[in-house]
């Protein structure tokens, strides 16, 4: 049996991570759906609720990996659903913070054991 070349195996090894993640993502999402949000939705809730502050969308995008225009669509949307709230920046008049509502606080404590126990589900061996 011959060895797989050194090259091949990294593709296949990568081809397996993107297979992992979009059948996490599709889980994720068809679990929150439920509850009204998709996968990135709770991605965005997650990092605001992570240290109960307002964060600048930059700071929000290096953690959700979503493109700055699609993020602002999100937080757009969720704002509209009284979930975020945006206000200036005090630190840079130009920029924009982001936080979480008590509404979207509130929505995050139901949906993250939902989040946990998909991940639990599909990332753990055996």
């Amino acid at each position: 049996m011959a060895a797989i070349p050194v090259e091949q195996a990294l593709v296949e090894r990568w081809r397996g991570m993107l297979a992992l993640h979009a059948r996490i993502q599709c889980e994720l999402d068809r679990a929150l759906h439920a509850h009204g949000v998709c996968a990135s939705d709770f991605e965005v809730l997650d990092v605001l609720a992570a240290h109960d502050r307002s964060y600048r969308v930059q700071e929000i995008s290096a953690r959700v990996h979503l493109s700055q225009s699609a993020l602002s669509r999100l937080i757009a949307r969720l704002e509209r659903e009284g979930l975020v709230e945006r206000g200036s920046c005090p630190e840079d008049r130009r920029g924009v913070r982001v936080s979480l509502t008590a509404k979207g606080r509130a929505l995050h404590g139901e949906v993250l054991p939902v989040q946990r126990a998909v991940l639990a589900r599909t990332l753990t061996d055996g």
